[in-house]
């Protein structure tokens, strides 16, 4: 599963007022198909992701896996192996939405920031703080790549949300996190590639993109777009929690505590327990709290939602 307390990317807007998604890096996505356009891209992420660590020489400490359908991108840890996860369709139509192959990228890069900034080993999930920094990482490895500021603004100023919220920051700051990463890469590099995405020589020991994050006004806890689970034991107990209701990741509810988290993909998630003739899997919802509850008579857990 998807580190389910954390750190995604985007989805989109306006123009697109009938059913519109956001990602959990707080971006908007784009409908399929809706712009005909000649702009083509042909994916190659991997190749993309060398391309960004050999021009900052850093050594890489994920893996990257294709999801389509997942309409997001974002970065996880599963079963303590690093991942950045990504929906191939979902970064060509932002790439057609925005007309520029830099677009993708920058999201690509900005995914890469949150484990160059170790984000998805922390408990607190997606904060304005880790999304800035990362951001800021984007615009560095951005100019280091070659591209000029608006294409490496393009994504966020295309898709981002106009207000901030306790785990995202609001469109202006994230351009604005972009902006400085991408001056102070510019400050160390005084002749960048212009075609993506061959790298300029890499510089040695580049650093770090300055940041001014703006703190959360609330935590996990107090945040109600948040779920709760509790669990009826005295003792800590186990259970699987899944994104997207394929891969589970195991997680322990202290006895007398609660577990406070988000599903990364979408606004929804899974809850597996073991089940007298297997398993049982409930959907979560977010802003939701629930409580795991012992049968006595069916000698099974069950799941009940904490009325508000």
């Amino acid at each position: 599963m998807k580190r389910i307390l954390v750190l995604s990317f985007f989805l989109m807007a306006a123009i697109f007022s009938n059913a519109q998604k956001i990602t959990g890096c707080g971006f908007k996505v784009p409908p399929r198909q809706i712009l005909k356009t000649n702009f083509a891209s042909v994916y190659e992420a991997k190749e993309i992701l060398d391309n960004m660590l050999d021009t900052i020489q850093w050594k890489e400490n994920f893996s990257i896996r294709e999801q389509n359908g997942i309409r997001n991108a974002y970065a996880t840890i599963i079963n303590r192996v690093r991942w950045i996860i990504y929906d191939n369709n979902f970064l060509e139509d932002i790439d057609a939405y925005t007309s520029t192959k830099w677009a993708s990228i920058s999201i690509l890069a900005h995914e890469m920031g949150h484990h160059y900034y170790n984000h998805v080993v922390s408990s607190s999930g997606s904060t304005p703080p880790k999304e800035i920094e990362a951001d800021a990482f984007s615009g560095y490895v951005m100019q280091k790549l070659g591209a000029g500021l608006n294409e490496s603004i393009a994504a966020i100023s295309a898709i981002a949300t106009d207000r901030g919220s306790s785990t995202h920051p609001a469109k202006k700051d994230r351009v604005d996190a972009i902006t400085r990463g991408w001056t102070a890469a510019k400050n160390t590099n005084t002749a960048p590639t212009t075609v993506p995405p061959n790298p300029t020589t890499p510089t040695t020991n580049p650093p770090k993109p300055p940041t001014n994050p703006t703190p959360p006004t609330t935590t996990p806890a107090d945040d109600a777009s948040w779920i709760s689970l509790t669990i009826q034991s005295t003792k800590d107990e186990s259970v699987m929690l899944s994104d997207d209701g394929k891969n589970y990741l195991r997680v322990t509810i202290k006895s007398g505590g609660s577990f406070v988290f988000k599903f990364e993909v979408y606004n929804y998630g899974w809850l597996k327990l073991p089940y007298f003739n297997g398993y049982r899997v409930y959907k979560l919802l977010h802003g939701k709290d629930y409580s795991i509850l012992w049968n006595r008579r069916t000698k099974n857990w069950t799941v009940v939602e904490v009325p508000e």
